[in-house]
Order: structure tokens, then sequence, then C-alpha cells
């Protein structure tokens, strides 16, 4: 079970609140005036309808009722009128809000490093970016405009009542202790509640991922009763949380329903009494009885959404959460961007930093790194690459390869030493400038829905189209890119035209090709390709990237025969260096590599 990410305070969740109001002051203005003005609307015919009654009992005209029952349905109307805009407008305002909220999230998950959202484990990441988000969706769209209706009402009839008669509106008080108490009870435990609902199914979705993406390795080691026993207990876990908050709506809704029925029943028998005691008039009763029946709606919605909010809430708690992390822990590569690092005319010029040159070496001292406390998987790694290397890294499975790749590419970063490349060191470059000095290619390759070119010029928006076909003929790649349907047009990813694991790879390649890094780092990135196709591939690769610094890590050991050097990596340190002609002839751990898989 990974670490989760964080989830934000009362404190950060009423201060983007804020920020949100301060944003749109206008639009927030707009929807409350509406809603005022309907609520005012809706207040005219009790009012009248009790002066209606108070005429008839002192006798009146029929042109007298008709009247009366005019303004009545005209009020009615443009009760509707508005409350249709003031809906329209409180919709709007939440759509602006919620399609803010969204950049924000996927700005900032996109900016979150790969090692942070490895501790935190995919399952979190994926149930915020989808579940979350739709469940505050449905909050922004719904509950919060009835809850602003609500309350608008409330205060309006409120006020209403007490203007009708100050000792009518007093039976109405008798519904707020018993509301108070349990709206006070199941808020006190509610926000808890959900998030912990929402952290039990994140860890669900977590062990489900994990189990059908892993499920050819359970199967082969017998661990099928395991998995299932890891499923059981996150699928209880949830069904926990969940049956804990649907508690509290058992108890609280009940209540709450009881409570808001008892202004009305209170307002006729106590109004009644004090019409018989002559201190208020039958006219008073009846609009005094018809405006604490008005209250029970706002209420009614008030409380039906009160459920509704407290999952939204947790939900953006979850979101701003993410929104706090910070782009880069403290110590990770790209961290703290010294000042002018990104900007000024002589940002480029600086020696070492300049990212079009070719001059800089990959220079790594003394690191050590643990992916837990206390165990480290690299024990004092040094290793200096040349500017325009190629270095192979070889070694059993387990020893510390593609550890080594990741801290190399500013991925992780180390527990003790420092990485470097041109002298800068890695934790001193902005993620973009970082990005565009190392780049790391694994045999995890994503194709995004949309069109070929699309997947191909996201890493050079200015990329022509022949500077893409010259990138897909570098890898091997242009021949079937041009067979497709459209070619370069044709939609590729999940619903559009299939790609296989070999051309996924080839197109993240040629990604590469365009990006045109200074330093790569490639992990195993033509495994998905078959030997033949791949020897080939590398070779025309190698072509193309002549110059650049690379750092391949991979199995098949004519990566390594092709190289300048070769670094034989066990138990976490550098055992060998060397170019592969020194290292067979010194019939060390390489030799043995080498006949083994030669021969």
């Amino acid at each position: 079970m990974g670490t989760a990410l964080p989830v934000a305070d009362a404190r950060q969740v009423r201060r983007y609140a804020r920020a949100v109001v301060r944003r749109h002051p206008r639009a927030l203005a707009v929807a409350l005036g509406l809603h005022a003005l309907a609520a005012v609307a809706g207040l005219v015919a009790p009012r009248l309808l009790g002066d209606l009654v108070e005429a008839i009992s002192a006798g009146t005209t029929s042109l007298t009722v008709d009247r009366i029952a005019l303004a009545i349905a005209g009020f009615v109307v443009v009760q509707a009128v508005l409350t249709r805009f003031a809906y329209f407008a409180s919709a709007r305002l939440g759509e602006r809000v919620l399609a803010e909220l969204r950049e924000e999230f996927v700005d900032r998950v996109l900016a979150i490093p790969l090692s942070t959202v490895e501790r935190a484990g995919t399952g979190d990441l994926l149930t915020r970016t989808s579940r979350d988000v739709g469940a505050l969706s449905q909050t922004i769209r719904f509950a919060a405009p009835d809850t602003l209706i609500a309350l608008v009402m409330m205060v309006f009839v409120a006020g209403a009542l007490v203007l009708v008669g100050p000792l009518l509106a007093l039976p109405a008080l008798l519904a707020v202790p018993s509301l108070f108490l349990v709206t006070r009870w199941y808020l006190r435990r509610a926000p808890a509640g959900y998030l912990r609902e929402n952290a039990a199914y994140s860890d669900m979705i977590d062990g489900i991922n994990e189990a059908v993406e892993g499920s050819r390795t359970t199967e082969a080691l017998g661990q099928q009763v395991r998995r299932r026993a890891r499923t059981d207990t996150d699928i209880r876990r949830s069904y926990a949380a969940e049956r804990y908050t649907l508690f509290l709506r058992t108890v609280t809704w009940p209540v709450a329903e009881l409570s808001y029925v008892l202004p009305v029943v209170s307002t006729l028998l106590i109004g009644g009494w004090f019409h018989l005691n002559g201190w208020v008039t039958i006219g008073q009763v009846t609009a005094a009885t018809l405006y604490a029946q008005q209250l029970i709606e706002p209420l009614d919605r008030l409380l039906s959404v009160l459920d509704e909010l407290q999952v939204g809430g947790a939900s953006l708690a979850r979101l701003i959460g993410v929104a706090e992390l910070p782009a880069r822990p403290p110590g990770e590569p790209g961290t703290d961007a010294r000042p002018g690092d990104d900007h000024g005319p002589d940002a480029s010029a600086r020696p070492g930093t300049d990212l079009g040159s070719r001059t800089g070496a990959v220079d790594a001292r003394d690191l050590r790194y643990a992916y837990r406390p206390g165990r480290d998987v690299l024990h004092g790694v040094s290793l200096t690459v040349a500017p325009g290397e190629r270095l192979a890294m070889v070694g059993p499975s387990g020893a510390g390869k593609s550890t080594l790749g990741r801290l190399l590419a500013g991925i992780h970063a180390p527990r003790t030493g420092v990485v470097a490349v041109g002298g800068t060191p890695l934790a001193d470059l902005s993620p973009d400038r970082l990005r565009r000095r190392v780049a790391l290619v694994t045999q995890e390759h994503h194709v995004f829905i949309g069109t070929l070119r699309d997947n191909l010029v996201m890493v050079r928006p200015s990329a022509t189209d022949e500077e893409v076909r010259e990138a897909l003929s570098a890898v091997d790649a242009l021949a079937w890119a041009a067979a497709l349907p459209d070619g370069l047009d044709t939609v590729v990813g999940t619903g559009g035209h299939p790609l296989s694991a070999a051309q996924a790879q080839q197109l993240a390649l040629a990604r590469l090709v365009l990006a045109d890094p200074h330093t790569l780092v490639l992990d195993e990135a033509t495994s998905l390709i078959d030997p033949r196709a791949a020897r080939h591939l590398e070779r025309s690769l190698a072509g193309v990237l002549r110059g650049r610094t690379v750092i391949a890590i991979a199995h098949r050991l004519f990566s390594a025969h092709d190289a300048d050097r070769v670094a034989v990596v066990e138990d976490g340190r550098i055992t060998e260096l060397g170019p592969h002609d020194a290292l067979v002839a010194a019939g060390g751990s390489y030799a043995a590599l080498w006949r083994s898989w030669h021969g």
C-alpha cells in the first residue's frame, strides 16, 4: 500500500473558497441578487392570502377577491421567471469554478514528480481524478446552488414571519434545538467519515489495479489466494467506511424531517390560541402558517444536500491537497531553480548550462538510495559519462540498474550524493529545463488519444511534418505509419486505430528524437521489439543520436557490445567499468554474462 497523497485541511479549503469568491465577485453578486428577488417575490403570495382571509372574514366583494387572486398569480409568475434566471446564473458560476479547479488540478497533477506518484500508488491519484472530480462536479452543479437558494429563502421567509407578527415567529423556534443538535452531531463526524471512505476506495482501486496488471505474475507464482485476500480486505474496509457514513445519514435525516415539520404544526396550534385570546388576527395566523410551510422547502433542500456537501467537501479537500503538494519535494531534482535559470538573455550563455551544448558530462558522486528507510539499494555509486559517450549498464535483475538510471535522469533524488550535467546539479534545474536536459524512456509507453502527429509533436509543437517523418524513419516506424488509413492524421489511442506494443515503443522513441535532449537514459527501451529488429533499430538510433550522451540499460548484450563503455551493476554497486573487449578479456562478471548470452 502506497503513501497516500496529502489532503487539505479545513483552513486550506476555506482559503480556496475565499479565493474563488474574490475571483468572481460580480457573478456571485448577480446569482445572490436574483435568488433574493425570487425569494421576495415568493413571500408576497402568503401575505396576500392572509389579507384575503382577513377580508373574507370581515366581508368583502368579489372584485377584491379577483384582484388579490390576480396579484397572487402575477407574483407566482414573477417568482418562476426570477428563479429560472437565478438557477442559470448559479449554474454558470458553478461551471466556471469547476472548470478552473479542473485546470488547476490537471496542471498540478502533471507537475507531480514520478517518484511521488510511485510512492503514493496510482489508485489514490486515479480516484482523485475520477471519483473526486465527479463528486465535486455534482456538488458544484447542484448542491451548491441549492444551498445558496435555501439560505436566501430561509432568511427572507424568517424575516417575513417576524414582520407578520413577532409572537407568531416564536412557535417556529421550537425546531431550532433539535435541528442544531443533530446537525452539529453530524458535521462533527461526517468530514472525517467521508475522507476515510474516499481513502478506503482509493486503496481498493489500487489493489484491484495491481491484481489486474500483475495477473499473470500472480498466477505463475500461485499467489491467487493472497491477492483475493488483499482484495477482500480492501472491500471490507471500503464497505465499513461507507456503512459508517450511511449510519450518520440514518440518524440525521429522520430527526431533521421531524424537526422541520414542527414549525407548521406549532404555528397553526399556538397561532390559533393567540387568535382566541385576541393577540393576533386570523389573517396573521394564515400568513404565518403559510410562511412556516414555506420554511419547510428550504430546510428540506438544505438538509437533503447536506450529505452531498460533505461528499463534495471531502473531494475538494483531496483535490486541493494535490494542489498544495509542491511540484518537487525538497531535495528532488528540479526543486529550486537558481535565479535566472530559466529566463534572461544570458541564461544559455553560462558555462555548463547551455541546453544546445553537447559538452556537458554526466557526473554522479556517492549515490545512495533507499525505497525504504534503512535499506539502501544503491551503495555509494560514482560514475562519470563523457559528453557524447554511449554507456551500457548491465547486470542481473534487481541489481539496481533501473534505480541508478532514474537517479541519473532526475526522476528520483539520491539519499546522499549528487548528479550533475555539465557541472549543474539536477537539483538546481527547474522541471522544464531538467526534462530538456535529461530524458528517460522505459519499456512502459503510453499512446494518447489523438492523431499520430499529435502524439509526436507534443514534445515539440513547432515540428514540421518533414521533421516528424524523419523522426519516424530514425526508429524504423515510417513504413507502418505511412500505411495507416489516414497517415499522420490517423487517430490512435483508446478507441482509435490500435497500435501494437512494439509500435507504441517506436512511437515513444520517435518522440525522443523530436525532443532532442542533451542526455538520454534508455531503460530497456526496445524490450518489446523482437531481437533482430531491436538490433537494427538501436543501430539506426545510434546514428541519429550521435553526439548525445546515451545511457542504455538492457538485458540484450548486443547493446553493450555497441557501446563505448559498459558498467556492470551488482548488488547496488558498479563492479566493472570499461569497453566491451577489455571486460571480456578480463574474465570477470561481464565476461561470464557475455559467454552465457552469446553462447
